[in-house]
């Protein structure tokens, strides 16, 4: 008889995909109102602000950065915002990558470890979404103190992390 020794280690495995952000967040780059994306000419500037279409980010989530290595004045930041207040959702003065990191780290620190005193746990670790490395940091210093040990990859193939003494 076959005997499947995964099923019966009594390993929890732990998805860091269910801690990433659910929802996609609007993207403002200030590089898109630049002159040839590195020029920043305030009368331009302000024209295209006004007549931009800013209902498309009505109760999202924006996040306002520029991608460009120009020079960007406060006072553009600071404009775009008056211009999404009372549109957007919440504003956000990051990238999106790390704006995952930040909200997907939030989602970590929320977590009761309690279901895990003890435990075998396997931080999975192959997956189709792309997870943040920082969330592989702040789920391994949360679960130390309570887990018996935890492992990285799939409960087949794991890698050993810690292990109570």
């Amino acid at each position: 008889m076959i005997q499947n020794k995964v099923a019966e280690s009594e390993l929890v495995t732990l998805d860091l995909k269910a801690y990433l952000p659910q929802e996609e967040p609007a993207l403002f780059d200030l590089k898109n109102f630049l002159f040839r994306e590195l020029i920043l000419k305030e009368k331009e500037f302000r024209s295209a602000l006004l007549t931009h279409d800013w209902e498309q980010y009505k109760g999202r989530t924006v996040l306002i950065f520029c991608s460009t290595d120009a020079i960007i004045p406060i006072w553009a930041y600071m404009l775009v915002v008056v211009y999404l207040n009372g549109v957007a959702a919440d504003l956000a003065f990051v990238n999106k990558d790390t704006w995952i990191t930040q909200k997907t780290i939030s989602s970590i620190e929320q977590i009761d470890v309690s279901p895990y005193q003890d435990k075998r746990v396997v931080i999975k670790g192959c997956g189709e979404e792309k997870i943040p490395e920082a969330a592989f940091v702040m789920i391994t210093q949360k679960l130390l103190p309570v887990v018996k040990s935890i492992m990285y990859g799939e409960p087949c193939s794991t890698v050993p992390i810690y292990k109570k003494k």
